[in-house]
């Protein structure tokens, strides 16, 4: 039967089932196929807290959400156009944000009535009218499954494990997505097991053969290949990304990688990934908990390493001390942070960006430091690259801030040329032996205030290291007051520095003429940017910019602030950069706060901002009056 294919501009989609469903597996090939075909896109992974949730359960639901294009987009959808829903758990968690008129895909072979209650479920909602609104698809995934693979030697558990292969091939075939390179993966992944690997093949085409043959369906889509810029393109995620980014740094300054870290989510894949770099010189260390890591790491910085930690905002917690050590003895050492929802174990699964002021106060005494954060998956590289040239030149820690959105998001990268990097190999500037002289460890360059960078077993310089305070320039234990003043200016003044070698603020106000500016900083970049885009079609005019540096702040900061009548923080937090704000500029940053562990979607920041737009506008009150 010859069915019409129908063009979008764009689409999203959202797989969820239980964890055990392989519904990030379906996603992320799916969104591999995507980025093949030339769209642009960006995806939203959302994991179960629970490590183990029972089947069929509401807390064990795991999705993966996909927004594609033929044009550039800034954000994985603010809801879903097409809803798969492997069982009724997964339709009542996620029914709510589907798209009214949306498309819904249940499979009907998972509403048993164990798996019912298990959901809450009074009753079985395809039988209701709380389905109204959508376009429904009562589709028998698992016995369809099962059937297409009934020569195969298997168990019906195995068989029913392919189900999520005939989901995807089922959307393969609505959304014209080719099969063959996730046919060439899957006898990739299962070589070593090929029977698997034919049932999941199998189970691959049928899911294609059905939405081809059936009635069911009267057409499919298709989303023609995005116009971006020239050169060659990879999907990557945020924690990938930034792994690159760390290898290219250490390659560019031309220093061994050292990462001392303990597993946490979301930063562990960081760990994964460096751990398969060794020919590139890199060394993992899975130490036995976030002290032990970060004090390796230091440990490696001693010795001359580009030596990075990585971890979540409860590891930054227990690495505090440790932290404040490297700020005082000032040695190169980058901190990531990947964040997640807190406090404690908080939301460990989701995102927030809660952790700024830990960043810039979460230490005893007066222990400043640079702190960087990355916009989007892609721009995780970047900010590593960053990050490493601010510690090199100026011998200090630096807090790297991402977050479980950026982590685990992917989003086509295109791949940069080495010859454009930078070349971060001028900054290493080893001490070299004294000659007889006696060693000062803490003389300083005058244009950084950064001191040598001794490396252990070159004659003559022998010095001290530990927490205690230092003398100036001798670099011997000192408990004197002047001096501890003095050294606690000096570095401060080393941080404060950095700002003059940071770029000024980037403002889009494409008329010049916009009354409010929306500030962000992190993952609110790609929200924020589509909420402005928003505005602006809808005939507003707004100004937005983005921060990247955060300690110090770019110096016309200020300046850009006093610029405009209002100015909007979005963030995923209760205020914190807009309370930085507030005190350093004496500017009435207004704020947008939620922490829902998830990412803010353009409308409802559109909607923010049409409301300072407003606030504008409305006449005032006369608080005299009756």
């Amino acid at each position: 039967m010859s069915k019409t294919v129908e063009t979008l501009e764009s689409v999203t989609i959202r797989f969820a089932g239980d964890s055990g469903d392989g519904m990030q597996l379906t996603g992320n090939r799916f969104t591999s196929v995507t980025a093949q075909v030339g769209n642009d896109l960006a995806t939203l992974p959302d994991f179960p807290a629970e490590i183990r949730a029972p089947a069929g359960s509401l807390p064990g639901v795991s999705g993966f959400q996909l927004h594609f294009a033929d044009h550039d987009i800034l954000t994985p959808g603010d809801q879903p156009d097409v809803l798969v829903a492997m069982n009724p758990a997964a339709l009542k968690t996620n029914l709510g944000d589907l798209a009214r008129g949306g498309t819904l895909i249940v499979n009907g072979d998972a509403f048993t009535r164990g798996n019912l209650k298990k959901a809450a479920y009074s009753q079985d909602p395809r039988g209701d009218d709380s389905l109204g609104g959508y376009r429904v698809f009562d589709v028998p995934i698992t016995s369809l499954t099962v059937g297409a693979l009934s020569e195969q030697e298997l168990s019906n558990k195995d068989k029913q494990r392919a189900k999520n292969m005939f989901a995807l091939g089922l959307m393969s075939w609505m959304f014209s997505r080719p099969l063959e390179k996730t046919v060439a993966w899957i006898e990739d992944k299962f070589r070593s097991a090929p029977d698997i690997a034919t049932a999941n093949v199998t189970a691959l085409k049928a899911g294609f053969a059905f939405g081809e043959t059936t009635e069911m369906f009267a057409h499919s889509y298709e989303v023609a290949p995005a116009h971006l810029p020239a050169g060659t393109y990879r999907q990557i995620t945020g924690n990938l990304a930034l792994s690159y980014g760390l290898v290219a740094a250490a390659e560019r300054s031309g220093l061994p990688l050292f990462l001392g870290g303990y597993p946490i989510t979301p930063a562990s894949d960081i760990l994964h990934e460096l751990s398969r770099h060794k020919h590139f010189g890199v060394r993992t260390f899975q130490a036995e908990d976030e002290i032990a890591g970060i004090g390796a790491a230091l440990g490696a910085a001693f010795a001359g390493n580009l030596a990075v930690t990585t971890t979540s905002g409860p590891g930054i917690a227990l690495k505090g001390e440790s932290i404040g050590l490297a700020v005082s003895v000032e040695l190169p050492l980058l901190i990531v942070n990947v964040q997640r929802g807190g406090p404690s174990t908080g939301l460990p699964t989701k995102t927030e960006q809660s952790d700024l002021l830990q960043g810039m106060f979460g230490r005893n005494g007066e222990a400043p430091l640079p702190i960087v954060a990355a916009a989007n998956p892609g721009d995780c590289f970047d900010v590593a690259l960053e990050a490493a040239r601010i510690a090199l030149t100026y011998r200090t820690p630096v807090l790297l801030l991402s977050d479980g959105y950026l982590a685990n998001g992917a989003e086509p990268w295109r791949i940069p040329r080495i010859a454009d990097l930078p070349d971060l190999s001028d900054l290493v500037q080893f001490a070299p032996s004294p000659n007889g002289d006696v060693f000062q460890p803490y003389k300083r360059d005058p244009d950084t205030l950064a001191r040598p960078w001794a490396r252990p077993g070159t004659v003559g310089l022998e010095h001290r290291i530990g927490g205690l305070e230092k003398a100036d320039v001798t670099g011997n234990i000192s408990y004197d007051p002047e001096n501890h003043h003095h050294m606690t200016e000096l570095r401060q003044a080393k941080i404060d520095g950095i700002a003059a070698s940071i770029p000024p603020v980037a403002v889009d106000d494409p008329d010049g003429d916009a009354r409010v500016l929306v500030l962000g900083w992190g993952s609110t970049y790609g929200p924020i940017h589509a909420a402005a885009r928003r505005v602006r079609n809808a005939g507003g005019k707004v100004a937005r910019a983005h921060l990247r540096h955060l300690n110090p702040l770019p110096t016309d900061l200020g300046e850009v602030l006093a610029r405009y009548d209002r100015v909007l923080v979005p963030e995923m937090n209760m205020g914190q950069l807009r309370l930085l704000l507030r005190a350093r500029y004496l500017v009435d940053v207004q704020g947008y706060n939620r922490v829902h562990g998830l990412p803010f979607t353009s409308r409802e920041l559109a909607e923010a901002i049409t409301g300072q737009l407003a606030a504008l506008t409305a006449p005032a009150t006369d608080e005299a009056s009756p």
